[in-house]
């Protein structure tokens, strides 16, 4: 912050705020290969907000997605969810009105079933959201193990925010929720550019910089939501809008949802744009966005 004093010296006017952000020359900072960043050979499909035991979550399109990660030309080794695999129970008003399975537990067993389905040789990756069976304050910790047992033993489980690093390429693994508080307080913020929202969140170096919004954040002795390493890719989800951009060398992706519009949604003016995973190369970090439906 930048500013000149009141002659008492009591107060300060601020003329300008200067962001942390990110430097034009991180990429030696991530320690990047010359040639690439990870393994060539190797590919991550992104998504979130699944929403499994939801009545509109879109089983058909994600059984096509399911069927796709069997059947592509690319070297998948990694599949990475970030957060909200299941619908929940008691996240709103109403939702029991709203749901194809009633038992948060019978969820997450008709999760396991599809993931199930998964080649053996892409390693699965959870993250938390808002909707999954962990304390609602961030930073949230991984799923339980009474939950984590109904699983296949090769998934990995994290928590939310989480740092991972995947064949040389660190990816920043957030569900989102601090974009509600984003765009309700930052200018030409939107739903349905949630990119441009995670970039706010790379200039401020910090995932939620808001304190007493909408997430409820816990009492740690450390600040998890801080991004003092600089990662090659930031995957959120929580919006359920798509987004796709590069900001100063860091890939940014919001994966959208695999669920349809649901009243709650409608009385908030929320309008999801579903069925959609990214692919990510990550030799060279090319990202595109598949559509199943």
């Amino acid at each position: 912050v930048t500013g000149s004093l009141t002659r008492d010296g009591r107060l300060m006017i601020v003329k300008s705020i200067v962001m942390p952000d990110i430097p034009n020359h991180h990429n030696q900072q991530l320690g990047a290969k010359e040639t690439g960043y990870g393994d060539e050979n190797s590919h991550a499909v992104l998504i979130s907000d699944v929403h499994v035991g939801s009545n509109t979550f879109l089983e058909d399109a994600f059984c096509e997605f399911i069927d796709y990660l069997g059947d592509c030309s690319e070297p998948v080794r990694y599949l990475i969810i970030a957060g909200d695999l299941v619908d929940g129970v008691g996240v709103y008003p109403g939702q029991e009105h709203e749901l194809e399975i009633p038992d948060v537990y019978e969820q997450y067993k008709c999760a396991a079933k599809y993931l199930k389905k998964v080649p053996k040789n892409i390693r699965i990756i959870i993250a938390p959201g808002n909707h999954d069976a962990v304390r609602l304050a961030e930073p949230q910790p991984a799923l339980p193990e009474k939950i984590r047992s109904i699983f296949r033993d090769d998934v990995v489980f994290v928590g939310n925010p989480a740092l991972i690093e995947i064949d040389g390429v660190r990816i920043l693994i957030y569900h989102g929720r601090s974009m509600d508080d984003l765009i309700a307080t930052i200018p030409n913020m939107s739903y349905q550019h949630p990119a441009q929202v995670m970039i706010e969140m790379l200039k401020r170096r910090h995932l939620a910089p808001m304190y007493g919004g909408r997430v409820s954040i816990a009492p740690e002795t450390k600040d998890h939501f801080v991004i003092d390493r600089i990662p090659h890719i930031l995957h959120c989800g929580h919006v359920h809008t798509i987004g796709l951009e590069r900001y100063k060398g860091v890939t940014v992706v919001n994966a959208g949802t695999w669920q349809s519009q649901t009243e709650f949604q409608k009385r908030v003016n929320l309008d999801p744009v579903p069925a959609y995973a990214a692919i990510v190369d990550l030799g060279a970090l090319d990202t595109r966005m598949i559509r199943f439906a």
